[in-house]
């Protein structure tokens, strides 16, 4: 028997689950809080949409379509997109949709990059909760074969999928497709929708929000950045300037941080007692902080500030909403209010390998992508506390 946390008392019911650790209120006393989880998450799609003070939209569909014109649209499911059997094009069941985050930087080739971070979004039906689900990096996968790039097939790690599907002219958007088709065979979840967020365009929307706050749990040294003259700088420009360098070092603790802070912190992995599951974790935690920024620091209400966003966010994202204009897929989202995010684990959040040193998903994993394809992924969530990340 799973051991319950006190919060939840009595198992969810079907026509109105309630989120971890959420208290029913019954009568008219009980007004139920209203934060705008719909705009939390077109934050991290980047459309960052007209609100008032995060409970209605303001203005029309077109007005939304306007917002999020400059945001670049591709196509990143291919067949992994939902079918109209599996409820594709109609936004009034679950939506599921896969984000990627890529770290490409300007000296690399462009299509010499792999997905580090691979996240599941899932809404329920009742569009009252939205989960996060991590897929390790290192799992070992069957990627199937690609004829867009000539690739064969083969058996690798996860976050290679991105990479052979992007070689030889794929692009970032045969990427994502050979990405899609891989989860899809290894979970069975078909999606309404993708984004590619490029983690190095993600500094400008923090900025734009001006910082996030972030509690780090383990003191680690970053291996990407140092201090030279007291300025943050990849570890190859700072070692051309051939001064003295100091390791950037993010210290245990809860603390504003700027967009570049935020972003290399989310990128260690090595010196983490969990590594890329502390990474993963670590990930989630941004997602979080900079949607409860959005919706706290008048952001969504200042159009200076929506403005500046908005543009931050075109340069960050590339989206795919499965055929269903932006207009009504971020329209559709405004119901979903009054929780939080709910991040959560893979594998139990540690190491589960292989004698190649690869990783797979354990039964635990596989059961809670079968209840998301289902949309039980909340009575899962009940019956097994252990899957919620308590990272802040």
């Amino acid at each position: 028997m799973p051991v319950h946390s006190p919060a939840l008392l009595d198992p969810p019911r079907a026509s109105a689950t309630p989120s971890p650790g959420q208290k029913k209120k019954s009568g008219k006393s009980g007004k139920r809080r209203k934060d705008p989880l719909w705009a939390r998450l077109t934050v991290v799609l980047g459309a960052v949409l007209m609100m008032t003070s995060g409970v209605a939209i303001v203005g029309s569909k077109a007005v939304i379509s306007q917002a999020t014109g400059n945001i670049s649209q591709r196509n990143l499911l291919d067949e992994a997109g939902k079918s109209q059997a599996e409820g594709g094009g109609d936004l009034d069941g679950p939506i599921d949709m896969l984000l990627l985050g890529v770290d490409a930087r300007e000296r690399w080739d462009a299509d010499d990059v792999r997905a580090d971070s691979i996240i599941v979004l899932h809404i329920p039906a009742t569009h009252d909760q939205a989960y996060l689900i991590s897929i390790p990096r290192d799992t070992e996968a069957r990627i199937p074969a690609f004829e867009k790039t000539g690739y064969p097939g083969g058996v690798g790690k996860i976050n290679s999928a991105f990479q052979a599907g992007a070689r030889n002219g794929g692009g970032w958007e045969g990427g994502a497709q050979l990405m899609a088709k891989t989860i899809k065979g290894m979970t069975g979840v078909s999606f309404d929708g993708a984004a590619i967020i490029n983690f190095g365009g993600f500094k400008g929307v923090i900025d734009a929000l001006g910082s996030v706050r972030i509690c780090v749990k383990q003191e680690v040294e970053s291996i990407h950045m140092s201090y030279v003259d007291g300025k943050p700088m990849w570890n190859a420009d700072a070692k051309k300037t051939g001064k003295p360098r100091t390791p950037v070092v993010h210290k245990k603790g809860c603390r504003e941080m700027k967009g570049w802070a935020a972003l290399d912190y989310s990128r260690q992995r090595y010196g983490l007692k969990g590594g890329d599951y502390d990474r993963q974790a670590n990930q989630q935690q941004l997602i979080k902080a900079m949607a409860k920024k959005a919706t706290k620091n008048g952001t969504l209400t200042n159009p200076v500030k929506l403005n500046e966003m908005i543009k931050a966010a075109g340069k960050a994202f590339i989206l795919d909403t499965g055929g269903v204009p932006v207009e009504d897929f971020v329209f559709t989202m405004r119901g979903v209010t009054g929780n939080e995010l709910i991040m959560l684990k893979t594998n139990g959040g540690t190491y589960q390998t292989q004698g190649n040193g690869n990783e797979a998903l354990d039964e635990q994993t596989l059961d809670m992508f079968r209840a998301l394809r289902q949309d039980k992924l909340a009575e899962f969530v009940f019956y097994n506390p252990q899957v919620i990340s308590s990272r802040d």
